[in-house]
């Protein structure tokens, strides 16, 4: 995982830095978060709008940065995801069609290929449609969790919830999540649910 480059205590120094007006600080900050609110970002929206949304989000993170109080009980990471959350759900109220519209759908015929890489496009569009079909704290505990890869503690943060409500939206999203889904992805979920879903790849 991505976050295995870079410490706490390493991140907690490059934020402090980059609030003092160092560039090559968040610099190194946004490479580190990138791939994480990258898959975020095209997981939650059309993927031809994905690297906007990115560049918004830490635009907004550079502007607000000096709002963020380095404390060890807020990470970063939790605080940037809120960033991304809010802008997220600005974008959706601009653009309704979001949800309707999924251009990143492959041709159907080709399912029929014994190709590992078309059925996890498969996999990825029916979860996408079936998360749609979600609430949104649903919706957005479970891509913040399976999508973007957030530790548990930091997913609760940014969603602002103890950790153990935060498990108890997991389960319940789950279980909402294995309603929505075809029969035939209900009995496999433990294989198919949630796919590693990696857009950069």
């Amino acid at each position: 995982m991505e976050k295995s480059s870079l410490g706490p205590e390493q991140v907690m120094a490059l934020v402090a830095d980059a609030q003092t007006g160092d560039t090559e600080a968040f610099s190194q900050l946004y490479d580190f978060y990138f791939p994480q609110v990258y898959r975020y970002c095209a997981f939650r929206a059309p993927s031809e709008v994905a690297e906007d949304l990115v560049a918004e989000i830490f635009v907004k993170a550079w502007e607000k940065l000096h709002t963020y109080k380095v404390r060890k009980d807020v990470p970063f990471g939790a605080w940037l995801f809120r960033v991304a959350r809010y802008t997220i759900i600005d974008a959706y109220r601009g653009s309704r069609t979001w949800e309707d519209i999924d251009e990143s759908l492959p041709d159907p015929d080709t399912l029929n290929a014994a190709d590992g890489i078309v059925r996890q496009r498969e996999i990825v569009r029916v979860v996408r449609k079936a998360l749609n079909n979600l609430p949104r704290r649903y919706r957005d505990v479970l891509v913040l969790h399976y999508i973007a890869g957030l530790p548990a503690d930091e997913v609760a943060r940014v969603l602002r919830l103890t950790q153990g409500a935060s498990r108890i939206l997991k389960f319940r999203a789950l279980k909402k999540l294995e309603q929505e889904l075809p029969s035939e992805y209900r009995e496999g979920r433990n294989k198919a649910s949630i796919p590693s879903f990696s857009p950069l790849s």
